[in-house]
């Protein structure tokens, strides 16, 4: 009787050549990600040798990457500069987290509100753990207006929002944060680091944060904090306005009525400030 035949024995890389495959795979994945990243609301429109440079790939990568992405509409081509800018199809792969978003349903009237009563842009933004990010947005109807784009990204310390989640942290975290580069703060030093953490006791005992000109010098950014069922922060309302319609007078009356936008839309989310939460 013939013995059943024994499979080969597999060869000694192919584990190896496996996993080296679902690294390339990975890799391909971060680098993709990271030609994304790479357009922003200051700078929506760049070349290949640009994002190149910025993520650090060769030209001949992002290109294929970005013809890829051509075809499934997530960027787009201008057709007189041959420059890239994101493409409508980012919102149909958005879409459904944005309508499940139960924050940005819940805002969305009271920052139709806001907007009307102050006049200013009035905006959502939630925290992804390193960066502010706007997911809801109602334009001030005025011709001269500061806007903040769906899916702006902000990372500066002096901007409100970002002022907003970090007061929300524990100061070991935010000076991480701040020493690692996460978090960008102009001249950082340990003076710098410790005033910083005193700014955002101040930000947490006011109940809404301030940037007058801080990060660009013609607006004056507003926000305060939305807490959900658990008293943690959820999102922040931003209101970003030009500095040139801002007064000492005006930025107060703008921070108490983002403040009670904010607390409105705690309400609506069944959320609790911290203090209520403990008096409970």
């Amino acid at each position: 009787m013939t013995p059943p035949a024994t499979p080969a024995n597999p060869a000694p890389d192919a584990g190896k050549d496996a996993g080296n495959g679902d690294a390339r795979g990975a890799s391909v994945i971060v680098n993709a990600i990271a030609v994304l990243r790479s357009f922003t609301a200051d700078e929506p429109m760049l070349g290949v040798t640009e994002i190149a440079s910025r993520v650090g790939l060769h030209k001949s990568t992002v290109s294929r990457i970005l013809a890829t992405f051509e075809q499934e509409h997530l960027v787009e081509r201008d057709p007189d500069t041959r420059r890239f800018r994101l493409g409508l199809g980012l919102i149909a792969v958005a879409g459904p987290l944005l309508a499940e978003l139960e924050e940005r349903r819940v805002a969305y009237p009271v920052l139709r509100e806001l907007t009307e009563r102050t006049g200013e842009t009035s905006a959502l933004m939630v925290w992804n753990g390193t960066e502010s990010m706007c997911v809801e947005q109602i334009a001030s109807r005025q011709q001269v207006k500061h806007t903040t784009p769906l899916g702006a990204r902000y990372n500066d310390a002096l901007s409100a929002s970002v002022q907003i989640f970090l007061a929300a942290e524990q100061p070991e975290r935010v000076n991480a944060l701040l020493r690692s580069g996460t978090i960008t703060l102009p001249g950082l030093d340990d003076h710098s680091v410790e005033a910083y953490l005193q700014r955002l006791k101040e930000v947490s005992r006011r109940g809404w944060a301030i940037n007058y000109g801080e990060t660009s010098i013609e607006e004056v950014g507003i926000a305060a904090p939305v807490y959900d069922h658990r008293g943690d922060i959820a999102a922040a309302v931003l209101v970003p306005a030009p500095r040139f319609r801002v007064s000492p007078d005006t930025l107060q009356s703008l921070g108490e009525a983002c403040a009670a936008a904010a607390r409105q839309v705690t309400q609506r989310l069944g959320g609790v400030a911290p203090k209520q939460r403990r008096s409970a």
